[in-house]
């Protein structure tokens, strides 16, 4: 006699342990409603400038439809190595050490299954972008989790990190400017830390998305630092700085063994990133600067809008001094990070993140996303003050 087919115990188990993302499942409700202002999701408000568009659209023109090499197209990655250079001060082969990826997120998800055993420990800062964690059990490595601090500016600590280190430990991650809290790293911290990765002989991940979104003080990768450069897989990307979000373009840079063991697995999975992306990428790293430049501008402006408004309505924020993320304290409130966006999504229709959707070190918080127009900001922070005073 047959059996019935069970779809849900055909699930591997470690797939099963994976959470759906907090941010989804909350947007999923914000797509349900209308006029909703939403300071939810990490995408920039900007159109992608017209050079960069216009270079996707002559890409086709010409017949531009091709697989590429898995690494990327040459030119790309020689821009990435001259640029990588000028504003990082490390020097990569665009031949054999940097690899062109669809997105941060795969660059990120294949660093962390190249170098990951079962039972190897990640350890990352909390709280942090959601999918960390989920690719470290994906790769079947155990997640180990390190809290930053609203009174640090959410910084990460190298005493923190020590506390962390096990045998098992086989890698940190760093994302710094940091969604969903700004935080940001001084030089004289990373060097503490990157003396700890060397002593504990760590692989380092650095995702630098934001880094280009840095609003007060230089930022410094700790790929530059002595004795780094062998030991980190820089990452990055054009979403954040180009709004380049729908390109699905990143890229990851590193030793040779390293980026090579990428490339074998993204060779199977993904092949290459589209030409066209690629193509537009090149653009926006050789010519878009100034956009870039002009973008960091309003989002500094906003930053400062919105963080002066929710001090001034009791919710405690710190000074973001990177990406486009504040996230301000709700502990006055009494509710759960989750309840407060939910109430303030149903009552006064403007949507932000629960703290909790980026660890349990963000319940307490809400991250207030400022890649929006200004002048909605301004009605959002007018409807959330006054949900506040309703509490």
């Amino acid at each position: 006699m047959a059996t019935s087919f069970n779809a849900h115990r055909a699930v591997a188990d470690h797939v099963q342990a994976i959470p759906r993302s907090g941010i989804r499942d909350f947007f999923d409700i914000v797509q349900s409603m209308k006029d909703v202002i939403s300071l939810g999701v990490g995408e920039p408000d900007f159109m992608t400038p017209w050079h960069i568009r216009e270079a996707a659209i002559y890409a086709l023109e010409r017949g531009k439809t091709s697989y590429t090499s898995n690494l990327g197209t040459p030119k790309l990655r020689e821009a990435i190595s001259r640029s990588i250079e000028k504003h990082f001060r490390v020097k990569y082969d665009p031949r054999c050490q940097i690899l062109i990826a669809v997105g941060v997120s795969e660059a990120m998800d294949l660093a962390i299954r190249a170098i990951t055993n079962p039972g190897d420990e990640i350890i990352y800062h909390e709280p942090c972008y959601v999918s960390y964690a989920p690719s470290i059990q994906l790769a079947l490595g155990k997640p180990v989790a390190v809290a930053c601090k609203p009174e640090d500016g959410f910084s990460l600590t190298a005493a923190a990190i020590e506390k962390a280190i096990t045998p098992k430990s086989k890698a940190l991650i760093l994302n710094f400017p940091t969604n969903p809290t700004g935080g940001t790293m001084t030089r004289d911290e990373l060097l503490k830390i990157a003396d700890v990765a060397v002593r504990a002989n760590l692989v380092v991940l650095t995702d630098e998305i934001y880094s280009e979104l840095t609003f007060e003080g230089g930022h410094v990768s700790i790929a530059s630092l002595p004795g780094m450069q062998e030991r980190t897989i820089f990452l990055h990307g054009f979403s954040k700085a180009y709004a380049m979000t729908g390109f699905r373009i990143g890229y990851a840079c590193g030793p040779t063994e390293l980026i090579d063991a990428m490339m074998r697995i993204h060779q199977y999975s993904m092949l290459c990133a589209s030409i066209i992306s690629q193509e537009a990428a090149l653009e926006a790293i050789e010519h878009g600067e100034p956009d870039t430049a002009a973008m960091r501008q309003q989002y500094q402006a906003r930053r400062n809008y919105i963080v002066k408004a929710l001090n001034e309505m009791g919710l405690a924020c710190h000074l973001p001094r990177g990406s486009f993320y504040a996230f301000p304290s709700i502990k006055s409130t009494g509710l759960s990070s989750k309840d407060f966006a939910v109430k303030l999504l149903e009552q006064e229709k403007v949507a932000c993140v629960p703290g909790v959707a980026f660890g349990p070190s963000g319940e307490g918080f809400v991250r207030c996303c400022f890649a929006t127009a200004l002048p909605q900001i301004e009605i959002a922070m007018e409807r959330m003050q006054r949900f506040v005073k309703r509490l």
